[in-house]
């Protein structure tokens, strides 16, 4: 599906058609979406399959006139191993031409129009185009990261209430979500530093955009490096309380184990051929049974002393 959108001092304000200087917005295209771009445009295929990589990095690429633009947006997956996860979207820029593709749904760019609509933003070039972009995968970054510190909090109490491997797990998937987000940053930071180079024009100076973009971005980063070390160490403390059970639990056993030896061990002596010299008593049995009784409760008592129960 395709959108053509056209920055006004109001906005964007979507057209029926494409103009030059129109920005088209394609997310999870479709063939004819396809054709209109090879045969209309004349997008470079090679950009279009790159862009579908989903493992792609952020980077920049140029053939010909055409410069492409491939940056790293987070996305909310319910339904995957992670709950969420960073895709490639891509922007393809000429003289005349704005594209920008993504082959997922995503929550963030219709987010985008509609904030720049609200905000009545006047985007007057291709440059501040992506640089607004950037900024607002890390306004994106920073509201999944919260979401994300609701979900470890809510596992957190879930553990303390009863240890299990759904909880366990459930921490794994954010951390690796905390990894995903961590490179995705940093790459579209880097790509500041690229895209500062290639756009060099006075038009295209725009110095304190630039560092709104650079210092959330930096927020980003430090949020989920915070954020990763405190679920880092989450993890590490309740591997050892499991560790700590298991060896409470052997503790436990070995106890057990040894009092229920005692008895056995004084009814194995009675089971040998051997004269035993306590036939001839009387309450011999009775003897025998209060013998085993007294030793596997004096067991108890050591054992509770040195806090093995």
């Amino acid at each position: 599906m395709r959108k053509y959108l056209y920055s006004e001092t109001g906005g964007f304000v979507e057209k029926n058609n494409w103009l030059p200087n129109c920005w088209v917005n394609v997310e999870c295209p479709t063939d004819d979406d396809f054709k209109f771009l090879r045969e209309d445009l004349k997008v470079p295929t090679s950009f279009l399959n790159d862009i579908a990589d989903t493992d792609e990095r952020p980077r920049t690429d140029t053939e010909g006139n055409w410069l492409l633009t491939i940056l790293r947006i987070p996305v909310q997956t319910p339904n995957q191993k992670v709950p969420y996860t960073t895709v490639p979207i891509g922007i393809i820029t000429n003289n005349e031409i704005i594209v920008s593709i993504c082959y997922h749904s995503t929550e963030m760019i219709p987010d985008f129009i509609q904030h720049i609509c609200r905000k009545s933003i006047n985007i007057p070039n291709k440059y501040e185009l992506i640089l607004r972009i950037i900024y607002s995968s890390a306004v994106w970054f920073l509201k999944y990261l919260k979401q994300i510190n609701n979900d470890v909090t809510s596992a957190e109490k879930e553990l303390e209430r009863s240890i299990r491997n759904e909880d366990l797990l459930r921490l794994m998937k954010l951390q690796k979500t905390l990894v995903y987000f961590n490179t995705s940053i940093r790459g579209n930071e880097i790509m500041i530093g690229k895209l500062k180079s290639i756009f060099q024009e006075p038009e295209y100076l725009d110095e304190e955009l630039m560092e709104d973009v650079i210092t959330e971005l930096r927020q980003a980063y430090n949020t989920v490096n915070i954020y990763s070390d405190i679920l880092t160490g989450t993890m590490d403390a309740f591997a050892s309380i499991i560790s700590n059970n298991v060896n409470t639990i052997m503790k436990r056993m070995t106890s057990i184990s040894i009092i229920l030896m005692v008895p056995t061990l004084i009814a194995s002596f009675y089971g040998m051929n051997v004269d035993i010299h306590l036939d001839t008593i009387p309450h011999a049995f009775a003897i025998i049974v209060l013998s085993s009784v007294f030793l596997s409760a004096l067991a108890c008592v050591i054992f509770k002393r040195i806090k093995w129960f």
